[in-house]
């Protein structure tokens, strides 16, 4: 730490006071010109030390950075005060379509429409416009667009990578044996 500059603790947390997404060590360390493992050390006494003491918010490793997030306990709280009875809850369909994108990324509109078996365009752009979707380039054999989940999609869901999703087999009707078999 160089004369004049902050507690590394505290230049930590006013970082995180501001960012909208979490941020890797690596790009903290960089930042900060510390070494990576004393930003890791730093940054798991403070979830510790928040934890320890009861604080409504907690310090969490998510989507492969670090953020605060609203404590397990006071999440109802805050929830009541953001949306003040205004749920801006996903669609069934929203939901079946993200299911799809999740577990088959990249796919296209066309392969998620005929695996739904409904049009999913309108909710393909209703979840690209949440952030929860993003394009993912091209198909080299049909050129249709390609797309796949967000961090953000990993950061709502508390996941730090795709393979935390559950498994998707004991959720399948009995009579589908491989997904991979459904006809397009």
């Amino acid at each position: 730490m160089s004369e004049g500059q902050p507690p590394l603790k505290a230049s930590l947390e006013a970082i995180l006071l501001v960012v909208d997404e979490p941020v890797s060590e690596m790009t903290l360390a960089q930042l900060l010109e510390e070494p990576v493992a004393r930003i890791t050390a730093a940054l798991a006494e403070l979830a510790g030390e928040y934890r320890a003491q009861g604080r409504g918010f907690d310090l969490r490793k998510i989507a492969g950075g670090w953020r605060y997030y609203t404590s397990e306990a006071c999440a109802p709280v805050v929830e009541r005060f953001v949306t003040e009875g205004q749920q801006a809850r996903i669609t069934q369909a929203a939901l079946e379509a993200l299911a799809v994108v999740a577990y088959r990324q990249p796919v296209s509109r066309a392969r998620v429409s005929a695996i739904r078996g409904v049009n999913s365009d309108g909710v393909m752009r209703t979840l690209t416009l949440r952030g929860l979707i993003e394009e993912a380039g091209q198909d080299p054999e049909s050129q249709a667009l390609l797309h796949r989940t967000t961090a953000y999609f990993l950061e709502r869901l508390g996941l730090n990578s795709l393979e935390e999703l559950p498994e998707l087999a004991p959720y399948l009707p009995d009579e589908i044996t491989d997904i991979e078999d459904m006809p397009v």
